[in-house]
């Protein structure tokens, strides 16, 4: 069943599900929440960017994973939780007596803070990236995006290797590869997707989602995927994250960062950005409005489609630019504050391919594919 995604002018979507809470204070005082669209984006990628004040080297990155990343389920703080782990799977090597017996199914899932691949421990966790190093325009190196502590995590040495550079793909069940891609796990599809999207806004073109996830990209935005949104929906915020979060934007901690990651505060704030499935809204007074999409048949009607050289467009709200995009990304036509007659518009010799045809209000806007034959 598809979802409908109502443009703003009409509805407005609250959505009170899931954990109680409030932004997180002090570091959202005074952010307009009621932002949606690239508004909303570009007022985060600023956030999380100002705020980022320490910046960590890459040895103290993984020091601060042993903090970070440690098993809510540990009352004794002494194992970190791996990501892609999971209890069926077991350490490939002999195991060190700090781990019990070689048939403990927790060594595949949690490790002694500790055993990092400098210790001598031979059932070892190292640095997985998230978002890996190579796959980063221009590389993400061992300073700055590549020492990031939101984007790191501890992993099986082997898992983490098994993993490598390949891209993010849809699976189900436990972690695994699926044909040329990785299945992350049912438990972390939601932490992988909230990352990546905290790495793009961070750190822009350098670390595009495209870059790391496979899918079709979002008519919003063609650097985002809906296979990030879908997962970020069905992966609601754990403990494990949360801790992960309020640990790096601390003013107290060793290894903080000062910054946060929005998308754990709130999946929700990624729907308001990009549109797709409606995702886990953490604080319930929030009026959360979402961008008009595709299904919006209501909002916006556009024939015919195929057409030859013509088409005309019926809008209920009011649009305030319009674009015919090639596949390429080129802009060929633009055309600002259109002026409709009697809620319709048309659009005169076009030329001959296939396009993105995307209407836009101050904040938020949709795309539609276009044929002219």
């Amino acid at each position: 069943m598809k979802n409908l995604y109502p443009f703003f002018t009409f509805l407005s979507l609250t959505i009170a599900i899931a954990q109680n809470g409030a932004p997180a204070s002090p570091y959202y005082n005074g952010f307009n929440f009621n932002l949606n669209g690239t508004a909303l984006k570009d007022a985060l990628a600023t956030k999380i960017t100002s705020t980022h004040t320490n910046m960590l080297t890459y040895s103290q990155a993984e020091n601060a994973l042993r903090f970070t990343d440690l098993d809510p389920n540990d009352a004794t703080n002494t194992n970190v939780l791996l990501v892609y782990g999971n209890s069926n799977n077991l350490c490939n090597y002999t195991s060190e007596s700090d781990f019990g017996t070689s048939g403990d199914a927790t060594f595949h899932r949690r490790r002694n803070k500790n055993a990092d691949v400098t210790s001598s421990n031979l059932c070892a966790w190292n640095r997985e990236h998230i978002f890996p190093q190579a796959l980063g325009n221009p590389e993400l190196g061992q300073t700055g995006p590549g020492a990031d502590v939101h984007m790191l995590r501890t992993c099986d040495v082997d898992r983490n290797s098994l993993r490598g550079n390949k891209l993010y793909g849809p699976g189900s069940g436990d972690a695994a590869v699926v044909g040329q891609y990785w299945y992350p796990g049912d438990e972390w599809k939601g932490d992988c997707a909230r990352i990546i999207m905290y790495m793009y806004l961070h750190y822009g073109e350098q670390c595009l989602p495209t870059s790391t996830f496979s899918g079709t990209t979002v008519s919003s935005d063609f650097n985002m995927l809906d296979l990030v949104l879908q997962w970020n929906a069905e992966d609601p915020v754990s403990q494990y994250e949360d801790n992960r979060n309020t640990y790096l934007s601390s003013t107290s901690t060793t290894f903080r960062q000062g910054n946060r990651n929005p998308f754990i505060d709130n999946p929700i704030l990624a729907t308001k950005i990009w549109g797709g499935p409606i995702a886990q809204n953490r604080w319930p007074t929030l009026g959360t409005t979402v961008p008009f999409t595709l299904e919006d048949v209501n909002a916006v009607t556009i024939y015919p489609n195929p057409s030859y050289g013509n088409v005309t467009i019926v809008s209920n709200v009011f649009i305030e630019d319009i674009q015919l995009i090639s596949l390429h990304g080129q802009i060929m036509r633009e055309i600002k504050n259109p002026v409709f007659q009697n809620n319709s518009l048309t659009i005169d010799n076009l030329p001959k391919g296939l396009f993105f045809l995307r209407l836009s209000t101050e904040e938020l806007s949709t795309t539609r594919k276009l044929i002219i034959n």
